[in-house]
């Protein structure tokens, strides 16, 4: 929609803002459901039944949701954000990512499942990491086709490999 609307000399910049406020709230509910669906389908990989899986999901989405909304109600109140500093460049590159719920649970769920110890024999069994080993090739397993196929049947259209 930017590019179009910048370099479409204002007609499609004109089409896009013609769309009714409702329908683009409509669109951005469905597509952040899709995408949202899309994150939750990962955790098929990971094995819930592990107590350190389970914290590390669940204290990462808690902080997810917390941490941008102590932010929010620290800038309403005080007029200012958490980070305040001389240099206001430097207030927006600390600020704005850890305002957004999404960065702020995938950053601290990464560095959480990357530095908790655990114990030898457990290593490969709950870190998420072995299972795309396969698909690293697509040839090293046989659904590779499956799992990176096109909808409608593209493929044969768009092949793969």
């Amino acid at each position: 929609m930017i590019f179009f609307s910048i370099l479409g000399a204002g007609k499609f910049g004109a089409i896009f803002a013609s769309i009714p406020a409702p329908i683009v709230a409509a669109l951005y509910c469905l597509f952040f459901a899709y995408v949202g669906s899309s994150g939750l389908s990962f955790l098929q990989f990971c094995n819930l039944n592990s107590f350190q899986s389970k914290f590390i999901l669940g204290f990462s989405i808690f902080m997810g949701l917390s941490v941008p909304q102590y932010s929010n109600k620290y800038t309403a109140i005080q007029g200012f954000s958490p980070v305040h500093t001389s240099g206001r460049w430097f207030n927006d590159l600390v600020n704005v990512p850890f305002s957004s719920e999404a960065f702020v649970a995938g950053i601290l769920s990464y560095f959480l499942d990357n530095t908790l110890h655990r114990k030898d024999s457990q290593v490969r069994k709950d870190w998420v990491k072995h299972w795309w080993d396969k698909f690293h090739s697509f040839k090293m397993d046989t659904r590779s086709e499956e799992f990176y196929s096109l909808p409608f049947n593209l493929n044969k259209y768009f092949p793969s490999v």
